[in-house]
């Protein structure tokens, strides 16, 4: 079974100096991702925070969760990635979409598959300081010098994942449904071997809010706004897809759903979410005690997912850090079962009473 990492994502509406103390807890706590979501409309600039968040960490990668190539143009994306690295020391990754809140809130819709791949293509030459043609002429970053980042395509349809086989480093997939994961990752390696790569050169993200809780009613309306979120990608894949090209389980709740408004987007108690059933909840996101968590997680480790990504923004964030840092990481990264095997020896072995180690004394001076 492959390793699995942990990231956390940021919505970008907290103190940026209290995201730099999170950003050093979740290094300190074994998280190897801190992302941020790019909709700088709806929420603060994402490329000022993640360059206070690269100065203050060693080791974890920092990237967009998601961005998109139509907001930011391309010279402007790569230039701000390609100084990052210089600032990270190549610890940046390059999330990217076709769009959806930085550009419904401005009245605009998604871009297509095609420009997104495009983008991805001029994104790599660029910050590894090639030259490109930028509208018939000539462009170079010349001083790119760090390497180019990883990039990580966000994606639903059939389209766009087989896409994101032949050409991204990793595929992201906003929701924990093994079942789904599943079939999308089935898409993506497709892609993948149809350009000649192996399917496990591309890797797969699970992003969701956790909720870690006995109380399953209180866990659920902390996350029920996600799938609400969700829906706006499932609603433009209708259409775009016949129905029968894709699993009910992913189109079935968005039947019952009304008008979404923006200006609530990722927001928890919104009245976004209200159509969003306790079984839609369940299975997008995770809630439930420390067991729980770690059982769903080793689901998804299962059918090869290689990171799990927390959306940090439902409450008691540093709580959740600390939680999974000490109970549930430690879990797939071997630590806490060691600590259980040399507990367990330890226990086996027969402890030393004050009247052994005397009369052993005593045996030693005769």
């Amino acid at each position: 079974m492959s390793k699995m990492d942990f990231g956390i994502t940021f919505k970008s509406d907290m103190d940026v100096r209290r995201e730099v103390k999170l950003a050093q807890q979740a290094e300190a706590a074994g998280f190897a991702y801190l992302w941020t979501f790019d909709s700088h409309v709806l929420w603060q600039e994402c490329y000022t925070r993640m360059a206070l968040w690269a100065y203050n960490t060693k080791r974890v990668h920092i990237g967009t969760l998601v961005t998109n190539p139509i907001v930011r143009d391309i010279t402007v994306t790569a230039s701000g990635f390609a100084t990052l690295q210089r600032i990270s020391h190549g610890r940046m990754d390059l999330g990217i979409g076709r769009g959806d809140s930085s550009r419904r809130v401005l009245g605009k819709r998604p871009t297509t598959n095609e420009n997104l791949m495009h983008f991805v293509e001029e994104f790599r030459a660029l910050t590894a300081g090639q030259p490109v043609e930028y509208d018939g002429y000539p462009i170079q970053l010349t001083w790119a010098d760090a390497g180019t980042p990883p990039v990580w395509v966000a994606g639903y349809g059939p389209k766009v994942l087989t896409a994101a086989g032949k050409y991204a480093d990793g595929i992201i997939l906003q929701f924990a449904d093994p079942h789904l994961v599943k079939w999308c990752s089935d898409f993506v390696k497709t892609g993948a071997q149809e350009a000649g790569r192996d399917p496990r050169d591309v890797k797969i993200m699970a992003a969701a809010p956790v909720w870690i809780s006995d109380n399953l009613q209180e866990a659920r309306e902390r996350v029920r706004w996600f799938p609400a979120l969700v829906s706006n990608h499932v609603v433009d894949l209708l259409k775009r897809h016949p129905r029968e090209d894709l699993p009910p389980e992913l189109y079935a709740y968005v039947q019952d759903r009304k008008d979404y408004n923006y200006l609530h987007h990722a927001e928890v108690g919104s009245d976004n979410a209200q159509f969003v059933s306790d079984e839609i909840v369940d299975r997008y996101c995770i809630v439930g005690g420390v067991k729980e968590q770690i059982r769903r997680l080793e689901e998804l480790q299962s059918i090869g997912v290689d990171q799990f990504n927390i959306y940090l923004m439902v409450g008691d964030e540093e709580k959740q850090v600390a939680t999974y840092g000490s109970k549930v990481i430690p879990h797939f990264n071997g630590k806490m079962r060691a600590a259980n095997v040399k507990s367990a020896s330890a226990k086996k072995a027969k402890p030393k009473t004050a009247q052994t180690r005397k009369s052993g004394a005593r045996a030693r001076r005769k």
